[in-house]
């Protein structure tokens, strides 16, 4: 039986090279998914001139414009709401959602984190990582709830942290492996083969 191909709104702040790496994977048919709407919340981002080579439409939405958090996450809600969107992929979004936006799309907001969760969450993952002394680090791919990156897991992929490593040393070898983690999830996500039972993810299958 062939699936339906999911509707993914991706949620980025910045220069957007993850975002990419998930839009060469559907394009070159490996994830069964499309990308129809990219919401940024800076007028600046990087992923905006991506989004428009991919002739896919841009919302802007800055958090400056609203007087408060939930009134914010609601037009986000409504200005996605006409994309009908299966599930929301977050690539480098830099705001911490609150239960406004992740209530109407529980278990269907995944993120990825330069990190291997629980361990090093928030801000600044790879330097904590390396003031640490940790000897691995990694990336986590999870399911959004209200804290702090602390959904269900999904997948996680490791790299070795060297002594002379720093924050932007450890980020630049973890990136491409973010890259191939993120796809392999996403893929997952849109064949419906993710289950939660008890805050575990199972792959179904």
């Amino acid at each position: 039986m062939n699936l339906v191909r999911k509707k993914l709104a991706i949620f980025a702040s910045g220069r957007g090279s993850n975002a990419e790496a998930l839009h060469d994977a559907i394009k070159a048919g490996t994830i069964n998914g499309d990308i129809v709407v990219v919401v940024t919340d800076h007028a600046d981002a990087g992923v905006i001139e991506r989004a428009e080579r991919w002739n896919v439409p841009v919302i802007v939405i800055e958090r400056k414009g609203f007087e408060s958090k939930d009134a914010f996450e609601q037009a986000m809600i409504d200005a996605i709401a006409p994309y009908s969107p299966d599930g929301i992929v977050l690539a480098g979004y830099m705001r911490l959602l609150g239960p406004t936006f992740i209530t109407p799309y529980e278990n269907r907001i995944l993120n990825i984190h330069p990190a291997l969760l629980p361990s090093f969450s928030g801000l600044h993952a790879q330097g904590q990582a390396v003031v640490a002394g940790v000897k691995v680090s990694g990336c986590t791919v999870h399911f959004v709830d209200t804290g702090m990156d602390s959904g269900p897991i999904i997948m996680q992929n490791t790299v070795p942290v060297y002594a002379d490593d720093t924050e932007d040393t450890l980020a630049e070898r973890l990136l491409p492996i973010e890259h191939v983690t993120y796809k392999e999830a996403l893929a997952l996500f849109c064949d419906d083969k993710l289950e939660i039972k008890d805050h575990i993810v199972h792959i179904k299958g």
